[in-house]
């Protein structure tokens, strides 16, 4: 069991702000707790969310970055090493917030806030509050309701992982900033609201291991990964790269599990020398073969 991490505790004059603040309508902009842009993948896919993180000792914090596939953009996550100041959720948001995904193909709109702070209630609620120069960036509509799930699914992800919540309820999260509600993210989104995980916001397919960059030994190297098509089938392909050229050098398919637990994760094993590498793998759809749907990629070495 991960041990548990004392949490900052937020002003108690952040409890009132929360209800004593009226939002005022105003044309454009979307609540974060009911986002417009529902995301939903090419037709293999329904819109799902991702599972909660299951409670984990590594010192590694998940965080999730935005990244395109396809003509969408969906939400992935890395695992990533975090300062020993702040509480595991602080400690995620702050990388999300502060610096570069590993996987190339990935980003994020957020800027390292002066102020970061976050809280637990006993109902499963995740305040943040933050500084406004969060949000020093110039994004749409769209990509704005993105970014704050990006939040959301970063700050409950690092929650249940350290074992700081109940995974068996549902989790939300409330954003403030400098201590007060209605804020307006990136002039698109007001925040204050409880905001759950989002529907259809993380990629209908993505890999977990390896992560992007790393160095495994050689022989048997084990790929798995997460779709959101339970007892769907996937297809992958592992290319060797020498330089700038790219090889075929294995190929094959995989069936998503079904089984309650496992929905959806997907693994596979490859013998692999010493050498550079990419696996790429994709959901296949009935009547459809020949079409790659929502790819994902990572480089890798063996050793």
């Amino acid at each position: 069991m991960h041990p548990r991490t004392p949490l900052l505790a937020l002003p108690a004059a952040l409890a009132l702000a929360l209800t004593g603040c009226v939002a005022t309508p105003q044309t454009g902009i979307t609540d974060s707790s009911a986002p417009s842009q529902v995301l939903s993948a090419q037709a293999s896919a329904p819109t799902t969310s991702a599972p909660l993180e299951t409670t984990q000792a590594s010192n590694k914090a998940p965080v999730y970055w935005i990244g395109r596939s396809n003509d969408s953009t969906f939400l992935y996550r890395e695992f990533r090493d975090v300062p020993d100041q702040d509480n595991p959720v602080t400690r995620a948001l702050r990388v999300m917030m502060s610096q570069k995904p590993l996987d190339p193909d990935f980003f994020t709109p957020w800027q390292n806030p002066k102020k970061l702070a976050s809280s637990i209630s006993g109902k499963n609620v995740i305040t943040v509050d933050m500084s406004a120069d969060a949000f020093n960036s110039n994004v749409d509509p769209a990509m704005a309701e993105r970014a704050v799930q990006q939040l959301v699914y970063t700050a409950t992800a690092a929650a249940a992982s350290a074992g700081l919540i109940d995974a068996g309820q549902q989790i939300q999260v409330v954003v403030l900033v400098d201590g007060h509600t209605d804020y307006v993210a990136f002039n698109h989104v007001r925040l204050g609201s409880p905001t759950a995980r989002g529907a259809g916001m993380v990629a209908p397919v993505w890999i977990i291991d390896p992560q992007e960059g790393a160095s495994v030994d050689d022989g048997a190297v084990k790929i798995s990964g997460r779709s959101t098509v339970p007892g769907g089938n996937l297809r992958w392909e592992i290319l060797r790269i020498d330089g700038t050229v790219e090889t075929k050098y294995l190929d094959g398919t995989v069936t998503a599990s079904a089984e309650a637990g496992q929905s959806g994760a997907f693994s596979l094993s490859v013998n692999l020398g010493p050498g550079n590498y990419e696996v790429r793998i994709s959901q296949l759809e009935a009547g459809n073969p020949a079409e790659d749907l929502n790819v994902d990629t990572r480089g890798f070495s063996v050793k």
